[in-house]
């Protein structure tokens, strides 16, 4: 299999016995290098294609992070059941002098087979390190309960799954399972920190604070493949604002929204899915005499925010959050905690998911 996709920048190809031995012959050739780990950081994929670029990503993400890294990539459809292995170091300069290395370990396994997954990989991590896994792409059988309980922080896309309804539960019952020890993060969630930032930011503004009752029009602008940062999004303002879900408007773009507050009206919540926006367009709050904006043009580095009441605005502007998978995933490192604000808004995402459909 691995004459079929490029394995060039995966480092030096090993036999999976000699691992260990391997790494130590290229520590003691390399005196002007120290070895660095905080993490145990696992890659999977069942995309074999994918392996140099999640390297790639690698390299990036361990000038930050030092971890051990295993990059995992199954073949599910090989006739035959086999594992090659490659090893390399990551190295980054400190202050312009030593470097800091970063150990990386390839493997490419042939054939379905979940006993391989845990017995070798999981074989070969520095066992007093907590283990990051990131899961790329659906979840498939391969995820059970003998491998979710050994993680300390389990991160998901769900922007990649065609069943986001079941990957949520199947996260849930991983939670159950491990008594809620389980960490678990989602890079859709991750990729509206600086929007649920600004917005935050600007409803401590007394002008947006004295309209936040009259609000009658809640809209929201994203790209059709980020529909559940979108949602993830909505769901976090409803919970913040205490509003309730009441029904679908009959265009079924939309909700109509309650939000608790003694003699107003319902607020109409719309969804607006354009293929040539960004990731996360636009979020607009909209009461009588007042608009609370916060939008980013496609491909641009910043977010524009905005409070306009009776006839002029005040615009700020502040960064925006990483596009690729591979710079969220970078943030959500930087950020760690145990992701409490996520599991706190579940609840209404998945009633704004099931009603979608």
């Amino acid at each position: 299999m691995s004459a079929l996709i490029s394995t060039q920048g995966l480092g030096k190809p090993v036999e999976v016995t000699a691992i260990d031995r391997e790494f130590r012959k290229l520590w003691e050739a390399d005196d002007a290098s120290t070895n660095a780990s905080l993490m145990n950081f696992l890659v999977y994929t069942e995309e074999p294609e994918k392996l140099v670029k999640n390297s790639e990503a690698i390299q990036e993400l361990t000038r930050e992070h030092a971890c051990r890294a295993v990059l995992i990539a199954m073949d599910r459809e090989a006739s035959e059941l086999g594992i090659e292995a490659w090893i390399t170091a990551h190295c980054h300069l400190a202050h312009g002098k030593k470097s800091i290395c970063s150990e990386q370990i390839a493997f490419l396994l042939h054939g379905n087979s979940l006993g391989r997954l845990r017995n070798t990989v999981f074989a070969h991590l520095n066992s007093d390190l907590p283990l990051v896994f990131w899961w790329q792409g659906e979840f498939s059988d391969l995820f059970e309960e003998g491998l979710y309980r050994r993680l300390d922080r389990l991160i998901v896309d769900s922007s990649t799954w065609t069943d986001p309804i079941a990957g949520f539960r199947r996260l849930a019952e991983a939670r159950a399972d491990t008594q809620g020890r389980l960490v678990t993060q989602d890079l859709s969630w991750t990729r509206s920190y600086f929007y649920r930032l600004s917005l935050a930011r600007l409803f401590d503004d007394p002008i947006a604070q004295r309209h936040f009752s009259k609000i009658e029009t809640f809209r929201v602008t994203a790209h059709p493949a980020q529909r559940m940062a979108a949602l993830l999004l909505v769901a976090w303002v409803i919970t913040r604002a205490g509003w309730k879900l009441l029904s679908r408007l009959p265009d079924e773009r939309g909700w109509n929204l309650e939000s608790g507050e003694s003699g107003a009206a319902a607020i109409r919540l719309e969804f607006t899915w354009l293929e040539d926006a960004a990731p996360l367009a636009e979020l607009e709050i909209i009461a009588p005499d007042c608009t609370v904006r916060v939008s980013r043009e496609q491909g641009k580095s910043h977010l524009s925010q905005a409070i306009c009441t009776e006839g002029h605005c005040l615009d700020f502007s502040g960064p925006a959050d990483a596009d690729e998978p591979e710079g969220l995933m970078a943030s959500q490192l930087a950020r760690g905690g145990k992701n409490s604000l996520f599991r706190e808004i579940l609840p209404q995402f998945m009633k704004l998911l099931e009603g979608a459909g």
